[in-house]
Parts: C-alpha cells; structure tokens; sequence
C-alpha cells in the first residue's frame, strides 16, 4: 500500500472466523475494511499438522478525523468551523470517559500492553460550537510501540479508538489520545521549526513549506503564526502530501 492504514492481523481456525473475530475487536462492519489473506490454514493430515488461518484487516481511508484546521489568510485567520451535528454534550461526560476508557483498556490488552496506565478527562471547549474533547493519556514501561515511527502508530490508535466510540456512542467525539507525553514533545517541535521558517521567510522574502503533516499537525504551526504581522500561512497539497506554506506578508 502507498499510504498507512490502521490494520489489525488475526489468527482463527477458518479465514471466515479470523474475519468475524476482527470486525468485532474493531466494532467495525465488513464495509468499512479491507481483507488481506495472509495465510489461508490448512487441514493437515489426518488433523496433524493443521495451521489456522492469519489475516489482515486493513480499515478503509475515510476523511480525516474531526480535527479543525485553521487556514491563516492575509488579511485576518480564517475562523475555526465545525459541524453543528457532531458538537459534544458536556452533559455525559461519567459515560463518555468510561467508554473511552474501556474502548482503549481492551486494544491495549489486545496488544499485551496490559500493565499501561490510561487517565481519561474532558478537555477545554473551543470552537463556536464549543466542543469538548476526551483526552486520553497513556503511560507506562517501553510504549515506544505505541507511537511508531513520526506518531504513525499513535494516530493509528487514535483512528480507531475514534470509530469505535463514535460508533458506541452514535455521535462523533473527538478524542485525543497521548503516550508518555509524546504530542506535547511533538507541539514543542513544530512550534520551533515554524518559528525558524518564519524567520527565514522575513529574512529571504521567499516562501517556504514545513514537511508534510496531518491536521492536528498543521493547526498547531497555522496557529503559531496567526498573529504573525510579517508573515502569513496556508495549507498546499493533498492527502498526506499536504503542508503548511510560510508566505511574507505584502
């Protein structure tokens, strides 16, 4: 595959089993996944030598998680927009952190992660709409497999974890989920090498793109310049390509 996607192997006795058995750790439908056969199983002999069969569910890309993006024009930035239907009610927040919770103890017990410690809580509101997202961090020995390389794995967490409680819940809810502090870290970095491009830009007068990022990623560095008065940010390309763009202002 060209692009990373959140997968899931399973093993089971028939292919049609291991398929079952993953759409339900997943809280997924059939429609939602790709299938990847990785070894069909046999029989064996007489019943000796069988081996089971081992897939790959692989889940189909969908638009990005609700992750507002905010684009910083010239003249003024652009106003965060969020969809009124997917808005957040403060209202049962015992419920939604215990769901999340329970959603991301049985992926991390899944993947024998089981000593790893996860602390759920609401966020602060934003947006016009005032949406409350569920901040889950998680800590722990060794959960360096949890982020991968560049946060790969993490976002793929996140991704999942996201569909599951959207589909438990039949609403969307953003959930935020950090390791060992690693998103704080990552802020940190962007925010400084957003500066640094700035200052290249008002030096050189020429635009510059950071590397390509994901939404969350892009909001932070367009969030860091908005109140720039000699430097303006955009966002170029498409799909994971996509970047932020450093322009002097006129």
């Amino acid at each position: 595959m060209s692009e990373k996607r959140a997968t899931l192997e399973v093993i089971a006795p028939t292919i049609e089993e291991a398929v079952q058995k993953g759409l339900g750790d997943l809280g997924l439908s059939r429609d939602e996944i790709d299938i990847k056969v990785l070894d069909e199983g046999s029989t064996g002999l007489f019943g000796l030598g069988s081996r089971q069969a081992r897939i790959m569910l692989i889940v189909k890309e969908q638009a990005e998680p609700v992750t507002e993006e905010v684009s910083v024009q010239k003249a003024k930035p652009a106003p965060v927009t969020v969809d009124a239907s997917t808005s957040d009610s403060p209202d049962d927040d015992p419920y939604v952190l215990q769901i999340s919770h329970d959603i991301l103890r049985d992926l991390l017990d899944k993947m024998h992660l089981e000593d790893a410690k996860i602390d759920t809580y609401m966020g602060e509101p934003y947006g016009p709409n005032e949406r409350v997202p569920v901040h889950a961090d998680i800590t722990g020995d060794d959960l360096s497999v949890l982020i991968g390389h560049r946060g790969e794995t993490l976002d793929a967490l996140q991704y999942i974890s996201r569909l599951m409680l959207g589909k438990e819940l039949e609403r969307a809810i953003s959930l935020i989920i950090d390791v060992e502090g690693f998103r704080q870290r990552r802020e940190q970095q962007i925010r400084r090498l957003t500066r640094r491009v700035a200052e290249q830009v008002t030096q050189t007068g020429r635009s510059q793109a950071l590397e390509p990022m994901p939404a969350n990623e892009r909001r932070i560095a367009h969030l860091e310049l908005q109140n720039d008065s000699e430097v303006y940010t955009e966002s170029d390309g498409v799909g994971r390509q996509r970047k932020v763009v450093v322009h002097q202002r006129d």
